[in-house]
């Protein structure tokens, strides 16, 4: 089993907490991630709410399924008996003990309000994605602390050895995706997610009118990826509404609203793998055409910085900047008492001055809160390209 980089979170805030939420979507690896810690750092009692008789249990007498829980319970899936919320809610009020409740739930579990109002103030809520790069590797990822750094390190030449990009790109981050053998497996694994899976969850959360769509909406977001997001042309576009979006989204960064920035966020899917099988883009496509892969490439860069974000000690929020001149930068980071880092991304391997254009705009736009740029590309050498401006190798994310 891979150590998860949110372990030491999950094991702090059940230390202090009575219900410690864990959700994210299906197959990230939840179950094994609670199971482990209820086997060995905080012993506890398993249920998962996918057995029928425990569901039948739950569903029947709620109050009497946590009260026969004297110690500390896993209850798995627990979007599926939102009646349960009350019951944790009574019990956590009589005897508010740290620990006593680890749930797990799908990614959709925080829309479901008889959980989310019932147990505001008693809980916390922390996400699991699926595997980042530095999990892969075992290694606990600091880049993202290393940018808000006082001083930037020397962090030299990068060596091109392990798996290349096109790879990582490909493979994504879903454990059980990551097994099968061929890309041609990964497909079929990620077209079952989608069609069963995914349908279900959205069925039994949501309730949403054209679910057979579900599939020709993701296909159509994966097209925008890395884009400005209009709700309206999307939803003109695929013919159902806009609140289905199954999506992450980047905001807009602005440090006064007065300032003359593009309002619309963008758009990412939360899986590179997801992202090329929906666009059916093989290797040999992504090596063939610079355009689909900068945007596959941006895609993943950002979703690996927020996985690493929950664990860093910056904890930064992550946006884009655009102004309606045009000046952009991909990911604005902005650490505690408003520091600002960009981040550029670039697949190529050759970088120039006029690269950092965008960041250079962001620096003299926040002053003396603009901590540094860096442009992340294709080549192993970190390099200055100014004061706090660097360029450097994709890897440094992760390695």
């Amino acid at each position: 089993m891979l150590r998860r980089n949110v372990t030491p979170l999950l094991l702090d805030a059940l230390a202090d907490t009575p219900v410690v939420l864990l959700h994210g979507a299906r197959q990230t690896g939840k179950t094994t991630l609670v199971r482990a810690v209820a086997e060995e750092e905080h012993p506890a009692r398993y249920l998962t709410l996918d057995d029928p008789a425990v569901r039948a249990a739950a569903l029947a007498d709620p109050q009497g399924f946590v009260d026969q829980a004297a110690g500390p319970v896993v209850i798995d899936e627990v979007q599926r008996v939102p009646e349960l919320a009350l019951a944790i809610k009574a019990a956590v009020d009589q005897k508010r003990r740290p620990g006593r409740f680890l749930l797990t739930g799908s990614a959709n579990v925080l829309q479901v309000p008889r959980l989310s109002e019932s147990l505001a103030g008693r809980m916390e809520i922390l996400t699991l994605w699926p595997f980042s790069q530095g999990e892969i590797a075992g290694v606990h990822e600091t880049f993202i602390d290393t940018l808000f750094a006082g001083r930037f390190p020397r962090l030299g030449t990068v060596e091109k050895k392990g798996r290349p990009i096109a790879e990582r790109l490909l493979k994504g981050g879903y454990p059980e995706a990551r097994q099968r053998k061929s890309e041609q497996r990964r497909r079929a694994w990620f077209a079952a997610y989608i069609d069963t899976i995914l349908q279900r969850d959205v069925r039994d959360l949501a309730n949403i009118e054209g679910l057979t769509a579900l599939p020709r909406l993701l296909a159509l977001l994966a097209t925008r990826a890395s884009s400005l997001l209009n709700y309206a042309d999307l939803a003109r576009s695929i013919q159902i509404p806009q609140t289905t979006f199954l999506i992450q989204l980047l905001p807009p960064w602005s440090s006064n609203l007065g300032l003359r920035l593009v309002k619309s966020p963008k758009l990412y899917l939360s899986d590179s793998g997801l992202l090329v099988y929906l666009l059916g883009v093989d290797r040999e496509r992504l090596g063939a055409d610079p355009t689909q892969l900068g945007h596959v490439l941006e895609n993943f860069v950002v979703t690996e910085l927020r996985k690493q974000a929950a664990w860093s000690k910056s904890r930064p929020r992550l946006f884009h900047y655009r102004t309606q001149t045009g000046r952009e930068v991909d990911i604005v980071l902005e650490g505690n008492g408003g520091r600002i880092v960009g981040l550029e991304i670039k697949a190529g391997l050759t970088i120039t001055s006029g690269d950092f254009k965008g960041l250079r705009h962001l620096a003299n736009t926040v002053g003396e809160r603009f901590r540094r740029g860096v442009l992340l590309y294709g080549g192993t050498e970190t390099l200055p390209f100014g004061k706090r401006l660097h360029a450097c190798p994709l890897e440094s994310v992760w390695s």
